[in-house]
């Protein structure tokens, strides 16, 4: 991501951009809380989701945070940074000096304390809250232009704030990216959750799951083309490449259960390998969107590889 000749090698947070100005640098914002602070902190996050009446799981969603590094970083085992700081305290409505140990109103149940010197900024703000409106913008600039293409301004703009605003929520380019990443896989785990909850048929749930994969909308287009980008990026970043091996992992996971559940029913071949046959579906998923994806208009079609998975299920998966 291309970011404003400006902002290389400026740490510094516009305090008048973003009222939020406990993390002074953007450079700081990437460092773990001292150990002094940690008790303090842990407990005082923990306020704030109370607070909120979410669970740990839905405020990471919020937060847009790694659920396991929440968890860890409330259990001691893990510090949390200045930038995740940061986001906690705008999406629960508080202070950043108060998390750190700071003086301050603890957040009452079911109403998170606004901080008064974030007032202003709060009522231009989202009603998702400003870091999960700058990865959903970041995603939707991916998908049109190329990650390497995306500046921070184009972010800003998108979202009515400034780059330093950004800056202060996502410090760098990879902690952005990692968020981006993150919201595109809960995004897609949700909506085969929800097909799941729907279909106690294990052959229609795969159908179903293989219509989700099928790039016909716009949001569905939109999905992929992130995917595609980030691809490159997930073989060069350890944390991008650890997200894209978990990902997989619960997609083939998911289609292995359906297909296992399948064969219980009678609906697949008796001797199916779940896992084996899981794996090759989402290879030939990956395989066809992309060509659908990077085609002409003469070329592979959505109808074209629906076609084919279909076909595979019939012939390869189903019961005779």
């Amino acid at each position: 991501m291309e970011e404003p000749p400006a902002q290389r090698g400026d740490h510094t947070v516009d305090t008048a951009a973003d009222p939020a100005t406990t993390a002074t640098t953007a450079g700081a914002s990437t460092q773990a809380v001292s150990a002094t602070d940690g008790h303090t902190v842990r407990a005082r996050v923990a306020e704030v989701i109370d607070g909120l009446g979410c669970s740990r799981r839905e405020f990471a969603r919020r937060i847009v945070m790694d659920p396991s590094k929440l968890s860890r970083s409330l259990g001691g085992t893990r510090r949390f940074t200045i930038a995740e700081v940061v986001r906690i305290a705008d999406a629960g409505g508080v202070d950043p000096g108060w998390l750190l140990g700071g003086p301050g109103q603890a957040p009452a149940r079911g109403a998170a304390v606004e901080r008064p010197a974030a007032r202003t900024a709060r009522a231009a703000a989202p009603p998702e809250g400003r870091p999960l409106q700058i990865v959903r913008e970041t995603v939707r600039l991916i998908a049109e232009q190329g990650f390497h293409a995306v500046r921070v301004s184009d972010i800003a703009a998108a979202c009515g704030t400034s780059t330093a605003a950004i800056h202060y929520h996502y410090p760098g380019r990879d902690e952005l990216l990692e968020a981006a990443v993150r919201w595109c896989m809960d995004e897609d785990i949700a909506r085969r959750a929800a097909e799941s909850c729907e279909s106690a048929d294990a052959r229609t749930e795969l159908l179903r799951l293989i219509a989700l994969q099928t790039p016909r909308t716009a949001q569905q287009r939109r999905q992929w083309l992130v995917w595609l980008d980030l691809w490159a990026e997930a073989a060069r970043s350890t944390e991008i490449g650890r997200l894209h091996a978990d990902f997989y992992r619960q997609w083939r996971a998911t289609l292995a259960d359906v297909l296992r559940r399948g064969r219980a029913q009678g609906a697949f071949r008796p001797d199916l390998d779940p896992d084996a046959a899981a794996l090759r579906l989402a290879a030939l998923i990956d395989g066809l969107a992309t060509q659908v994806l990077a085609s002409a208009p003469e070329g592979t079609t959505p109808d074209a590889m629906h076609a084919v998975l279909t076909a595979f299920v019939d012939d390869e998966l189903t019961a005779t």
